[in-house]
């Protein structure tokens, strides 16, 4: 692999893959391209993620310069509105970047003789998934603009896969764990915020809904997989699971554990709150049979207390997290109210003109 295209690497998952990817692939030229909006958003870090790249560019993913893609092997596509939140308040750009962009980037792609297309899909497009299971077979039920974007993506990539652009779609369970631009609007995340800021896990639901879960470090070994992937294994499009039947919870459930793990720590639940439908046990049985190298390895005790170490290192004591710049909906809508980004998240004075490369 000689060189690898990470779009959207400056985000909460980026940091690691890069890091991964880094270790794993020393000799390839790795580039970033990110738009910047969380690049301030820097949580504990010893030295700047980019700086293990070999280039920076700068961009929106919607106008990637056609240059960017000239010699790249292969493209993990992280770049996306990330969440329920931002999708529920930027649904026409959710789709427009998470949908339109990433289907024009990977025709692009292979037309540049790309032979990796790596797409960060997500669990969250089986919605309310009732009490089995769901495999990769199993009928999607999207319930937000975040799960409709990713399901469309998938269904226009397919036709594009061929033996010599090989698209694996990874269906990553939630994402948790510390990273160098740590989000907290995620549920393990939020838990271990709550615990440690003010001795207190506020459930917004009943707690009965299910949630699948996966580390972040164990995401960029998924990728790792998918990007060394031949047709051959699997077919030239596939679609999988990513993580690991253990970690399926409820919320309640991984409540308690958490405040097991940090003593003192209360749960409250809102019984009366309306029922949440984003609801859904993962099967992960085909991951673990054609991935059995690169299956999860963390736990969620040692994800607990990973997060607990790093939040307190921090002195972090803000027990109004959930209104702070560590949600990222927060951080949009402070940039978009300085007048910094326009309402289609696109910068309104640009300080680089998209694709020029700081070299790091």
């Amino acid at each position: 692999m000689n060189r690898i295209l990470i779009t959207g690497n400056m985000g909460y998952v980026g940091p690691g893959v890069v890091q991964h990817l880094r270790r794993q692939f020393p000799q390839a030229e790795l580039i970033g391209y990110d738009m910047g909006f969380f690049a301030h958003c820097l949580t504990g870090a010893t030295r700047l993620p980019e700086s293990r790249l070999d280039r920076q560019l700068f961009g929106d993913v919607r106008e990637l310069p056609a240059e960017v893609l000239q010699g790249v092997d292969a493209i993990v596509h992280l770049a996306a509105i990330s969440n329920d939140p931002m999708g529920q308040t930027y649904e026409d750009v959710t789709m427009q970047v998470n949908h339109e962009a990433g289907i024009r980037l990977a025709r692009r792609a292979k037309v540049a003789g790309v032979r990796a297309f790596v797409f960060a899909s997500s669990c969250s497009i089986y919605g309310a998934g009732g009490e089995g299971a769901k495999t990769e077979t199993s009928e999607v039920n999207p319930l937000t603009a975040y799960a409709r974007s990713k399901v469309r993506s998938e269904q226009d990539l397919r036709p594009l896969a061929d033996d010599d652009f090989c698209v694996t779609c990874l269906r990553f369970a939630t994402a948790c764990g510390w990273s160098d631009r740590l989000r907290l609007d995620l549920v393990v995340n939020d838990f271990v915020a709550g615990a440690v800021s003010a001795g207190t896990i506020s459930i917004l639901s009943d707690g009965t809904p299910w949630r699948p879960l996966i580390h972040v470090q164990d995401m960029a070994r998924a990728i790792e997989w998918a990007i060394g992937r031949e047709a051959s294994h699997g077919g030239a499009f596939l679609a999988i699971n990513t993580g690991a039947d253990s970690w399926n919870y409820q919320v309640r459930d991984l409540a308690q554990a958490i405040a097991e793990s940090i003593p003192g720590t209360e749960v409250s639940l809102n019984a009366a709150a309306p029922p949440d439908k984003r609801s859904y046990r993962v099967d992960f049985s085909l991951y673990r049979d054609m991935a059995p190298a690169y299956q999860p390895q963390r736990t969620l005790p040692d994800t607990i207390a990973e997060l607990r170490d790093g939040l307190l290192a921090m002195n972090f004591r803000d027990a109004s997290f959930r209104t702070s710049q560590l949600m990222r909906l927060r951080v949009l809508t402070a940039l978009r109210d300085s007048g910094e980004l326009t309402d289609d998240l696109t910068w309104a004075l640009p300080v680089a003109v998209p694709g020029p490369a700081i070299l790091v």
